[in-house]
């Protein structure tokens, strides 16, 4: 049979490369955002007075910017890329798929203006929040539409593993979303609403909703990333295909379990603590299953790292991704968390995540898909990637390490008691301890953005050197 509709032979890419685009720029502005914060927090008087200029604003924004800027758009960018050519058929529908590039674009925009602003004031009472999470909700439902109606009409029998990932992550993310900003407006058209939770049962949720934002928003999307460009990258199989659904399984049923460890020492039930912190311990086998997987597949192709900075980022990225992943689950055990909480070390350990893991496999699948998108080889500059992996990982290095000493010395500064049973430290001497600190992450965090800035001026030439181009989809599955 042939197709009536020319578009029909065609992927739909236009979406990718917006999606693709944003990614860049949107990770520049949320990483300028969170080097303005950390250089407040070295010099306090930075904030100058100046309400939406402060770090109690700024911060939730660097946050959004990074995590649902930045990290949606390269999830939203891959997905859609990874979907249709692994089902080998066009994107399920490209007004829908239109309308979440464009929703979502006005969500983080829209975030970008109230949060600075102070329009939101926490869970228990917030401000121009729940029209907000309507929207999201509207263009979440649509995305879970376009993917999964992609996979339905899939023209291949298989459903690639990445898939799975990106399909467990849609659909964690959508329950996540619903449950957590559950609100009751206070009037009918009013911008105003109370949270539906209250209580030790609000921060479960809160909780509950946050660790799995990591589980699946950054975890199991960007192990979909992983679980296609590493093995097109290498130009290699997947290592073990049993082992990564034996680890998606294992994965998707035990992060949802491990919130509570955030709430050690807290009044949540101390069963619950427990439960959390088991199965934090579990989360370790699964995790590292999909990290070897991921480096395994390197097998018989270790000399392209030599000279492929792409395999760099892609490979590191899982490097810190396992590190991580060990970390976390040892900062979970009780007595761990007595020293690390509150301090530091858990800034630390989220940027090692963070930066290391999600930051470095968004940059190695940007820098593939890219030149592919404008009908280019490669990138504008080959070398500018490379000069772009060394800043990333040197400024992750210096981040990372400066505040896991910064950590380590508040807690044990915290629980010093002098022989009387005081406290030997007041906490403004560990806040003056960490200083040196706070200059060294900013210099971490300052190379991290010089990097990303490189990457920016890297697209823009590749996308004005090269034309939209449009992919035929192969012709054995449009007869299949």
């Amino acid at each position: 049979m042939a197709f009536a509709n020319s578009q029909a032979t065609t992927y739909n890419d236009k979406v990718v490369r917006q999606f693709a685009i944003m990614t860049v720029v949107w990770g520049v502005v949320g990483m300028l955002v969170g080097v303005i914060i950390a250089a407040q927090l070295a010099w306090p008087e930075l904030n100058m007075g100046i309400s939406f200029l402060s770090f109690g604003r700024l911060r939730p924004l660097h946050t959004n910017a990074v995590i649902f800027a930045f990290g949606g758009c390269g999830l939203f960018a891959t997905s859609y890329y990874v979907v249709q050519r692994t089902c080998q058929v066009r994107i399920f529908s490209d007004k829908l798929a239109a309308f979440t590039f464009w929703g979502w674009q006005l969500v983080i925009l829209l975030a970008a203006i109230s949060l600075p602003l102070g329009y939101t004031s926490g869970k228990e009472y917030a401000e121009l929040e729940w029209p907000i999470d309507i929207l999201i909700t509207l263009v979440w439902v649509t995305y879970a539409i376009v993917f999964f109606g992609t996979v339905g009409t899939r023209k291949v029998k298989h459903i690639y593993v990445a898939n799975w990932f990106f399909g467990a992550f849609i659909l964690a993310v959508a329950i996540l979303h619903l449950v957590n900003s559950a609100a009751i407006p206070v009037a009918l058209f009013g911008m105003k609403s109370y949270s539906a939770y209250a209580g030790v049962q609000d921060a479960m949720v809160q909780w509950w909703y946050g660790h799995n934002a990591v589980g699946f928003f950054l975890t199991a999307g960007f192990l979909g990333m992983m679980y296609y460009f590493i093995p097109k990258q290498a130009g290699r199989p997947v290592y073990s295909y049993r082992l990564s659904i034996v680890h998606f399984w294992a994965l998707i049923f035990t992060y949802m379990w491990a919130g509570p460890h955030h709430l050690h020492y807290t009044a949540l039930p101390d069963w619950t603590q427990s439960v959390g912190m088991v199965f934090s311990l579990i989360l370790l086998a699964p995790s590292w299953g999909g990290m070897i997987n991921g480096i395994m597949t390197l097998s018989g192709a270790w000399h392209k790292l030599r000279d492929d900075p792409i395999l760099r980022f892609l490979i590191v990225s899982l490097s810190f991704y396992g590190m991580s992943t060990f970390e976390g689950p040892m900062m979970a055990i009780k007595t761990v968390n007595a020293l690390s909480h509150y301090t530091d070390w858990t800034v630390g350990h989220v940027h090692s995540g963070a930066l290391g893991w999600v930051g470095l496999v968004t940059m190695g699948s940007m820098y593939y898909l890219i030149p592919r998108l404008f009908g280019q080889k490669q990138m504008f500059s080959v070398k500018a990637i490379e000069v772009h992996f060394y800043m990333a990982t040197i400024g992750i290095v210096l981040y990372i390490a400066a505040l896991w000493i910064a950590g380590v010395m508040q807690g044990l500064m915290w629980r010093s008691i002098n022989p009387d049973g005081t406290l030997t430290y007041t906490f403004v001497e560990s806040v003056k301890a960490s200083y040196p600190f706070y200059v060294l992450r900013l210099a971490g965090g300052l190379l991290y953005l010089t990097g990303m800035i490189i990457m920016l001026w890297n697209t823009i030439k590749t996308a004005t050197a090269g034309r939209s181009v449009t992919v035929n989809i192969p012709a054995v599955a449009a007869h299949a």
